[in-house]
């Protein structure tokens, strides 16, 4: 708390801080020409850098040489997005997946050498999911539902030299797991449940002995995620809480049955963990207060290997090349869109790759997000990322928007978001709450908004609101609350249910009617409605509760304006999710604004789409917040 107040301090009585020069200030094209970068791969020969980009307002594939160069387009969609899934191990095929308008019906492509594109996994109603390579290269794991839409069967689809890419079902699945990795002989494969909320237990499946193991204690609530298999031997590495606070990286001998911890940091999570394709590095990835750190490990003797944090405040990403010292390391501290730099992991040298700031922005005028807490209405300490807007003046009152992240149990962290620096840009304090129910500080945080959604969550955002007017100097009559998904439905939750506390409220595709969305949450999300039963609610057991928690049947009470915004192809909080609390709040004679993206699902992913949003957004807090209009 000392700390905190120090800021506030600071932040009023020394005007030649960071936060208190004056930026430029600038629209949301400018902003938005960022570049996003994704997707990397090295060739087998690591002479060339597969990369997924946004440049063109659609994600795409391109290639470049390895130490640096012009990006060429390997892919030309103008519809709908492409994600890179990687090199083919032996040659430079390219392996990706693509939906249809946001619909989540993901299907693995493979574009030929020649440049043709092979759909692998065929089909109307289907999902596909990759899994991994196998260990030789000569096939890949995908999981699909084609055979029951509530379940995800495990398939190995092999790499002819002739062109045909054959599939085999290896593995049925009749009971929901998760499948999450498949042993180098192929024998067995990795696989977890959620039971309910508090547990989810891991398992293998033995394919020659055709039988199932559970690897986690029975009756014991865990949290458990295989994460790889060992090059060599029956060994499996995954993440566990056992019960306890945080996840830590463990491997278990199949044959024997001995199990041994691997790394367990002090109090953060082990959030993946994998190894490099030359089998030579364990990499491992942890959630250090909301910032992702790589690790590195011999993959041989599991003895950590130094690799310096050239940006502590930064979340920083690590990807190694096949049989060479090189890897990619990327880093954003929130006020950079990611750039990607070029390590050698034997001298420690590295250098610029590639540069995603916006042509026309200077990174100095944006600002990196801090990462904070306070003490809410109980004493509870509740963490965030702040974003202060520069040329901040002694005794300014400024606007603020909260806002909300997905879930419910996700988390808001480090990293760049355009719509985070357009309305910070623009004069607005953001903070981007982990209210209590959230992940990233530990088991006992993250369950205490179990069936007090809409409650115990929500008066976290009250109370952040009255400690950004004291510590801050935010105007707490212009505090605006904003969220997607279930941070939609926060929104909506906070206008009704605690109606005189915010200006105004941005629902992106938000929940509005907890019995109607959980009775029809897609076929595909069966391994997810035991959580979403047990954490917020069962449609038939808890109908008078979930309606209790729902704005829709009590919208009268909305007093203040309300912007939603909605993809017509989302599966997951359909359409009528926004229209039917359009209609209720219009009823009220509330000022209401509705944007639908008939080309969207859950999330934007198109530039323009994104650009007439988050326009949209800021245009609408002028009005309410400020009286005012804006570009």
């Amino acid at each position: 708390m000392l700390r905190i107040v120090l800021i506030a301090l600071l932040m009023l009585t020394l005007p030649s801080g960071a936060w208190a020069q004056p930026s430029r200030t600038y629209t949301i094209e400018q902003l938005m020409a960022a570049d996003s970068l994704g997707g990397f791969s090295f060739s087998p020969d690591n002479s060339k850098l597969l990369v997924t980009s946004n440049r063109t307002g659609i994600a795409n594939i391109y290639v470049m040489p390895a130490t640096g160069g012009e990006m060429r387009p390997l892919t030309n969609s103008t519809v709908e997005t492409v994600g890179s899934l990687g090199y083919f191990p032996a040659d430079e095929r390219i392996l990706y997946s693509s939906d249809q308008g946001g619909n989540e019906r993901a299907h693995i492509y493979v574009r030929e050498i020649d440049g043709t594109i092979r759909d692998t996994t065929p089909g109307e109603r289907h999902v596909a999911r990759f899994v991994d390579w196998a260990h030789d290269g000569r096939s890949f794991f995908v999981q699909m539902n084609s055979r029951d839409p509530r379940y995800f069967d495990l398939y190995e689809i092999r790499v002819d030299d002739n062109g045909a890419y054959g599939s085999e079902r290896i593995f049925e699945n009749d009971r929901a797991y998760q499948i999450r990795a498949v042993s180098p002989d192929r024998r067995f494969v990795g696989l977890s449940r959620i039971v309910d909320n508090q547990t989810k237990h891991c398992y293998v499946y033995d394919r020659q002995a055709r039988q199932l193991r559970q690897l986690t204690t029975e009756g014991q609530p865990v949290a458990c995620e295989p994460q790889a298999f060992a090059a060599t031997g029956h060994t499996l590495f995954y993440t566990t809480d056992d019960g306890g606070e945080f996840t830590f990286l463990v491997r278990q001998d199949l044959d024997s049955g001995q199990r041994s911890t691997v790394f367990r940091p002090e109090r953060w999570d082990v959030s993946g963990a994998g190894f490099t394709r030359d089998e030579r590095y364990l990499m491992v990835s942890v959630n250090e207060d909301a910032r992702s750190r790589p690790y590195l490990f011999d993959a041989a003797t599991l003895q950590p290997v130094r690799i310096e944090n050239p940006a502590p405040d930064a979340s920083v990403g690590l990807m190694i090349a096949n049989n060479s010292p090189m890897a990619l390391m990327t880093m954003s501290n929130g006020a950079t869109p990611g750039d990607i730099y070029l390590l050698n992991l034997q001298s420690g040298e590295r250098r610029l790759l590639l540069r995603s700031q916006a042509p026309e922005v200077n990174q100095a005028d944006l600002v990196a997000g801090e990462v904070v807490r306070f003490r809410s209405y109980d004493g509870l300490e509740v963490p965030g990322v702040l974003y202060l807007p520069r040329g901040a003046r002694r005794g300014e009152r400024r606007p603020a928007v909260i806002h909300v992240h997905g879930g419910p149990g996700d988390e808001s962290r480090i990293g760049y978001r355009p719509l985070v620096q357009y309305l910070v840009n623009h004069g607005y304090v953001v903070f981007e709450i982990n209210n209590r129910g959230s992940s990233g500080s530990g088991r006992t945080f993250y369950h205490l908004d179990d069936r007090r959604h809409g409650s115990a969550d929500l008066d976290d955002v009250v109370a952040a609101k009255g400690w950004l007017a004291r510590e801050y100097n935010v105007d707490p009559a212009r505090v605006a609350i904003q969220g997607q998904s279930y941070g939609g439905y926060m929104t909506l939750a906070g206008l009704t249910f605690r109606p005189e506390e915010f200006a105004a409220g941005v629902d992106i595709y938000g929940v509005s009617n907890w019995p109607r969305l959980l009775a029809a949450t897609p076929a595909w999300w069966e391994d997810l409605r035991r959580l979403l039963f047990t954490e917020v609610g069962d449609p038939e057991r808890d109908a008078e509760y979930l309606r209790s928690i729902s704005p829709l049947f009590h919208a009268d009470r909305i007093r203040r304006p309300l912007l939603v915004l909605q993809g017509q192809n989302d599966p997951r909080v359909q359409p009528n999710e926004s229209e039917d609390i359009v209609a209720r709040v219009r009823a009220n004679n509330v000022p209401v604004e509705y944007v639908v993206f008939p080309d969207e699902g859950h999330g934007f992913r198109k530039k323009a789409n994104q650009i007439t949003a988050y326009r949209t957004i800021l245009r609408f807090l002028d009005q309410h917040l400020r009286g005012g209009t804006s570009q």
